[in-house]
């Protein structure tokens, strides 16, 4: 089995695959201060209950964020999971995708991972829309290659940031509201939330395929990608397991080269 581990600012997936079957996934808060040691245990009781001999993982592969965590989850998969693990961003990590941008390192491992499985399954004149701490949005051009994005505050992240600065303005819950204009202080929050974010979304997506003279298809991922996705007619498809394919298609691509090698 593979373990597929994926860092992000708020929360870290693990996934396990068998070749391409995917067979469990959890998720813990991104804490660069926990040890190799806790994040085993919390794994090991897990894996049990599902059934699962983690003496079955042969491989590993991190995409994170948050550099921080690296050393600890590379000792969990060399101490724990007797694996090496496959690092995105590193450079014994082939991506299967050119990266054209002047600095190709600051690129978040999340969005690169991202417009590689975007790639495969959906073909070139992508625009990714990935709803995690950030609001991002990544391009794919004609020619498969990743050539940049946009990053916008995240929809969560906005509504901290104005519950904290106003003293009169609650916390509330994301949803989708029946009427923009709101009646009271949390129908007009939501409305604001979610149509401001539909309107960032349409906006923004437009302005990429005006620039790029082309239509775009536009993917989104993440936790808020459904909810979103109901508002709005630019987002095309909604692919909840893109991060996670990817990570698996890239340590394929490595895998398969490394035994060539040999």
């Amino acid at each position: 089995m593979l373990l597929a581990i994926d860092v992000g600012n708020t929360n870290t997936v693990f996934a396990f695959y068998e070749g391409e079957e995917h067979r469990a996934e959890w998720r813990i808060a991104t804490d660069a201060r926990r040890t190799a040691d806790e994040y085993f245990v919390w794994l090991d009781h897990l894996t049990k209950l599902a059934g699962m001999d983690r003496g079955d993982v042969h491989a590993s592969v991190i995409a994170t964020v948050a550099p921080q965590t690296l050393f600890n989850l590379k000792t969990l998969c060399r101490r724990y999971f007797d694996s090496d693990p496959l690092v995105i961003g590193e450079a014994n990590c082939d991506l299967g995708i050119a990266v054209k941008l002047p600095r190709p390192s600051e690129v978040g491992a999340d969005r690169v991972v991202n417009a590689r499985a975007a790639l495969t399954t959906y073909g070139p004149n992508l625009i990714i829309l990935d709803f995690g701490t950030g609001t991002t949005f990544d391009v794919v051009d004609g020619e498969g290659a990743y050539v940049g994005g946009v990053i916008a505050p995240g929809v969560n992240l906005s509504l901290a940031a104005l519950h904290q600065a106003a003293a009169k303005l609650p916390r509330i819950a994301i949803e989708r509201p029946e009427r923009v204009v709101g009646d009271d202080t949390v129908s007009a929050m939501q409305s604001g939330i979610y149509y401001g974010y539909v309107g960032l979304i349409e906006g923004v997506c437009n302005r990429i395929a005006e620039e790029r003279a082309t239509p775009m298809t536009v993917i989104a991922t993440g936790g808020l990608s459904p909810l979103f996705a109901k508002g709005t007619g630019v987002i095309d498809h909604v692919d909840d397991s893109l991060t996670m394919r990817g990570l698996v298609e890239i340590y394929a691509r490595n895998d398969k080269g490394a035994r060539q090698e040999t």
